[in-house]
């Protein structure tokens, strides 16, 4: 019972295929205002968008490379990852990975691409549900603990008294 309280569990496929959407969504969001902010700064002179693309896809690759490893690092999770409740841990105690292992794991999506999908699909594979940038990283994908709702309130209840003897209601 002790065990069952302590254990993780890992997030499957579909919840952490959620939270890298929402992280896609966050990039084309980021690379959208940048490409706006472009045609408000150069106007008139960016009379081509295909100019414009080359810079704007290397501004989103920085950019995800730089969120994405950093939150890793610091917090175990990107923005999706946290909307989604799920996390990435490195160990037995599931703590976040550090900085190498944040850059490896991003660098290893691209191996899972490159596999036609089938390293993301290892997560829906797999028993223990970890995708093939998950091990080359050494890292995992937990669900969150939910915190647990009491049965009864921590503390005594402020009720008003239903019927009490000798109270008739007159001052």
């Amino acid at each position: 019972m002790i065990r069952a309280m302590v254990e993780t569990r890992p997030a499957g496929f579909w919840i952490r295929a959620l939270a890298a959407a929402l992280d896609v969504a966050i990039f084309l969001l980021v690379q959208a205002s940048y490409g706006a902010l472009a045609h408000l700064v150069w106007g008139t002179q960016v009379r081509d968008a295909w100019a414009l693309a080359p810079t704007l896809w290397t501004f989103t690759f920085v950019f995800a490379a730089v969120y994405t490893t950093v939150l890793h690092a610091l917090f175990g999770q990107t923005i999706g990852k946290m909307i989604a409740g799920v996390r990435v841990v490195v160990g037995e105690d599931g703590v976040p990975p550090g900085f190498g292992a944040s850059l490896l794991r991003y660098t290893a999506y691209f191996a899972s691409c490159v596999t036609f999908g089938l390293g993301y699909a290892m997560a829906a594979l797999r028993h223990d549900k970890r995708a093939l940038h998950d091990l080359i990283a050494g890292t995992r994908v937990e669900r969150l603990r939910r915190a647990r709702v009491a049965d009864a309130p921590a503390g005594p209840r402020a009720a008003a008294p239903v019927d009490q003897p000798g109270t008739s209601g007159a001052a």
